[in-house]
């Protein structure tokens, strides 16, 4: 048993052959294509660009909203690091939000105390696929007149009252890396669905040229008009990625399968809370133990027990680098208590059902 395993769908090396057949395996080929156009048709995205990364998705966004010094942007302190990043190395200074009692995403109700006349964005990251309240979120980043970036990483497929997350943000961040429901390996997209934004994400991702507008015959030659960087994946991932988009349905009700076994067979266990129920993709089971202690010493159970697991996020307002000092005890409690267990596609019910019951010996 592993903690982590790619699920294939038998077509992805047919896909990479054909993208090495058609002699162009640089960024934006037919397969990127394809990509592109199948999120945006699956998910009402404006405009989609593959980048390498969410980490580029996110460092794409933060050089579209102009970041500079001395703008604040309001981060969760319970996410990965790249996050904060991205607009951290445009000057940005990170305002960073606790988490909600019961909930690892950022609390909206603490949002607006944040806010003062420097903000400029608010960024939300949706934990395991849980959407953030983000009909409280966008009005308030309506009131004060701020952009919204959602860190969409864990959440593909999953929505917010019928809406598909990625969708609301002015710009979102999606990941595709190993890890992920839907994965090439390493890679990532962003969304833009801000009409103002599209076309300067175009040359921002190629190099801060116009070089795409080039190749489609709008300009006769291109050259240097903005700041960017190479943000393009090689179609060969893209072609890997197509196999996993066709399968999409598949992946998702067999890790949804999953998920529901473990809920069901942990729910009677009083000694751990499960998340709270509401829409998701099955991205991660998690659940919190009720203090670091029992966390340290189910895992080491569960280890010695040839079980993989882990935890997650350390609060970015304790790291070494950030050292804040901020008062955030829902992030910290989540940061010391928080227990993922093992979901791929590959991962077997009886594998299920001997971590739920070394799960539940535990504390009888």
């Amino acid at each position: 048993m592993k903690f982590n395993i790619p699920y294939l769908t038998g077509k992805e090396k047919e896909y990479v052959s054909q993208a090495i057949d058609n002699r162009n395996i640089s960024g934006d080929g037919a397969f990127t294509k394809k990509c592109q156009d199948w999120f945006e048709k699956k998910f009402g995205f404006k405009k989609t660009f593959l980048t390498t990364s969410c980490t580029d998705a996110l460092e794409m966004a933060a050089i579209l909203l102009d970041i500079k010094a001395g703008d604040e942007v309001i981060v969760p302190s319970f996410t990965f690091v790249s996050t904060a990043n991205a607009f951290l190395l445009r000057g940005a200074r990170i305002v960073f939000a606790d988490s909600c009692s019961d909930s690892p995403n950022m609390d909206a109700d603490k949002l607006e105390s944040l806010i003062t006349k420097n903000t400029k964005v608010i960024l939300i990251m949706h934990y395991a696929g849980f959407a953030c309240d983000m009909e409280k979120i966008m009005s308030v980043a309506n009131k004060h007149n701020l952009y919204v970036v959602e860190d969409a990483a864990l959440a593909l497929g999953s929505n917010y009252k019928g809406k598909s997350l990625g969708s609301f943000g002015h710009l979102s961040a999606f990941s595709f890396h190993e890890t992920k429901n839907i994965s090439c390996g390493e890679g990532g997209m962003l969304v833009v669905n801000d009409e103002q934004f599209i076309k300067r994400a175009e040359i921002i991702r190629e190099k801060g040229t116009n070089r795409s507008a080039f190749f489609r015959g709008e300009v006769d030659k291109y050259g240097w008009t903005d700041i960017g960087s190479s943000f393009l994946p090689s179609d060969l991932l893209a072609a890997y990625l197509f196999a996993q988009l066709e399968a999409f349905e598949v992946i998702q009700n067999s890790r949804m399968k999953i998920w529901n076994l473990y809920y069901e067979g942990l729910k009677g266990n009083k000694n751990i809370t499960l998340p709270a129920s509401g829409n998701h993709n099955a991205s991660i089971f998690y659940f919190t133990c009720r203090s670091l202690e029992d966390r340290t010493k189910l895992i080491a159970h569960l280890k010695q027990n040839n079980i993989p697991v882990s935890f997650h996020y350390q609060a970015l307002h304790k790291s070494s680098f950030a050292a804040s000092g901020d008062n955030l005890p829902n992030s910290e409690k989540y940061s010391d208590t928080l227990v993922r267990l093992p979901l791929y596609v590959d991962l077997k019910e009886s594998e299920v059902n001997t971590i739920i019951s070394t799960i539940n010996s535990f504390y009888n």
